[in-house]
């Protein structure tokens, strides 16, 4: 899923390729960390992996600047995980123009 992708790049999380050729996301938590590929990355589907993007983005100097702001100030405190996934994704790729 590309917006996993984008919120993992934005993350600034650690890759490597291993002997498959196939580039892995290291995703730390806590209390351990894993090595997943892309399409195991979970940024859609858990709210542990979910909320850390939205607390960088509101440290983000640019937060305040990014006309997206609103949408995702809306929907954190009463969205489906859904709802605020792609509003993080919104927000990511307008970062990027």
């Amino acid at each position: 899923m590309e917006g996993n992708r984008l919120i993992a790049e934005f993350m600034e999380v650690e890759t490597e390729i291993f002997n498959t050729g196939i580039l892995n996301y290291y995703h730390q938590d806590l209390f351990e960390g894993s090595w997943f590929e892309e399409g195991e990355l979970s940024y859609n589907l858990s709210w542990d992996w979910l909320m850390p993007v939205v607390g960088k983005i509101s440290r983000d100097e640019k937060f305040f600047e990014n006309e997206y702001r609103e949408n995702l100030l809306d929907v954190v405190p009463y969205g489906r995980i859904q709802d605020v996934f792609e509003a993080v994704v919104v927000f990511i790729k307008n970062l990027e123009i």
